[in-house]
């Protein structure tokens, strides 16, 4: 369902395009052998005592690199073994690609979890030295963004908001925005992506006017609230009618290529149960074309090309378009893909598709699937450790570079740390992308 309408010859322009684009990815549904041309590489980077992490998984161009590739972004901690504190605070760190993988403090954050870290961004107007991080004040415990340079060496902005303190949940690819959620709300109603103890002006309230998804300008620090949970509430009653029931909360707010689109989840807590109520929808950046999905693809969802996401129906790995709201495509098959619900990643040149998955013996494994003809190589697995579930659970998280010819992984080693590992792709022969 739709509370507008795109223009005739907006939706005649986006048919043209997923014609030509549904022409190419569905050659990747063709069964193919793991091609004799791709091998891997692996590397740990980090290593302990302590824990390194970078969190997110690589959706929406959540790239670990900076713009040259030197550094990577993670965090440091003395622990893994219990959410964080209020007042703990991690070490942003960069890994110096070009001094053996030296790590350099430069920042600490006191809004992060294990899941998803601080919600590193490189800034896209500005990857090479900007990126954003999340961070909360010690005194009031209110969240807040960070915009850290590191040719200055500090942070030359904070987005503070002290009425209803917000931090990033999902950078705009070209920078132009950032979405923002109450992360002390996400603390009580899904605390594996919460910052315990932050500060939550919506305590007691299942679906406020006044909290939802926000929308800031990087350049302005303009905030304005993009859609309320009140609107949504009413959006969905009809066919959801125990919304009124459920506290209401947002997962995984996203971001598509060209930035015209954000796909979410909208998801309510009834007592005990976390997801009784769980309903994909997408919404403009303008907070026009508000759409409920019937159609539910599971797992952890990631954009494809324009209109298209990518995500889990029964065992495929499959196309969705949002638009069109119908299943257009399917990536590899289930031979290739054996979990198609695992944590994906589109590579940033638009040609490889990465899938990570827990699988026999606690350990995640990652397929490489290239989109143009089926060819997939697997890697070994990376152990998980005691970590396999609930809060702290190592997910596999795949990150693509941007030459789109590595990911960043988490594994759990042999001295019982959280580190870092980079899976590299060994292309040989003519004509391989």
């Amino acid at each position: 369902m739709k509370d507008s309408q795109s223009s005739r010859a907006d939706a005649l322009s986006r048919s043209v395009c997923l014609i030509l684009l549904a022409s190419a990815v569905y050659a990747a549904a063709a069964p193919a052998a793991q091609s004799p041309n791709l091998a891997l590489s692996i590397e740990q980077i980090t290593f302990g005592p302590e824990h390194h992490f970078f969190g997110y998984i690589g959706q929406s161009k959540t790239i670990p690199w900076n713009a040259s590739g030197r550094y990577l972004l993670a965090l440091r901690t003395g622990y893994h073994d219990h959410m964080p504190e209020p007042g703990d605070a991690a070490d942003v760190v960069l890994i110096d690609r070009a001094r053996a993988n030296k790590v350099l403090r430069v920042d600490r954050s006191r809004a992060w979890n294990f899941q998803q870290g601080t919600m590193f961004y490189w800034n896209p107007t500005s990857p090479e030295t900007q990126f954003f991080f999340n961070d909360r004040d010690p005194d009031t415990n209110r969240i807040f963004t960070v915009l850290f340079d590191i040719a200055e060496n500090k942070r030359v902005r904070e987005f503070r908001y002290p009425d209803t303190p917000v931090g990033n949940s999902g950078v705009a690819q070209d920078g132009s925005a950032f979405l923002a959620i109450n992360y002390g709300r996400m603390a009580r109603l899904r605390p594996v992506t919460g910052y315990p103890g932050g500060f939550d002006w919506t305590t007691g309230q299942k679906a406020p006017d006044d909290d939802g998804i926000f929308i800031i300008d990087p350049k302005s620090g303009e905030k304005r609230l993009l859609v309320s949970f009140r609107r949504l509430a009413d959006f969905v009653r009809r066919s959801k009618p125990d919304v009124d029931n459920a506290s209401l909360y947002i997962n995984h707010t996203l971001w598509n290529r060209p930035g015209d689109r954000i796909y979410l989840y909208l998801r309510g807590r009834i007592g005990r149960s976390t997801m009784p109520i769980n309903v994909p929808c997408t919404i403009r950046p303008d907070g026009t074309g508000l759409t409920a999905h019937k159609t539910f693809i599971g797992g952890h969802p990631e954009w494809g090309q324009g209109s298209q996401a990518i995500g889990q129906l029964g065992d495929r790995q499959v196309l969705y378009d949002v638009d069109k709201q119908e299943i257009v495509g399917q990536l590899g098959t289930a031979e290739i893909i054996p979990k198609p619900g695992g944590d994906i990643s589109f590579s940033p040149d638009g040609n490889w598709f990465a899938n990570g998955f827990g699988g026999k013996g606690g350990q995640n494994y990652y397929v490489f699937l290239r989109l143009a003809d089926g060819a997939n190589i697997r890697s070994r697995g990376f152990s998980r450790g005691p970590y396999l579930s609930g809060d702290l659970r190592i997910d596999p998280a795949p990150r693509w570079n941007r030459t789109s010819d590595a990911i960043l992984v988490p594994g759990y080693t042999a001295d019982k740390t959280r580190q870092m590992f980079v899976i590299r792709l060994q292309r040989q022969g003519a004509g391989e992308k």
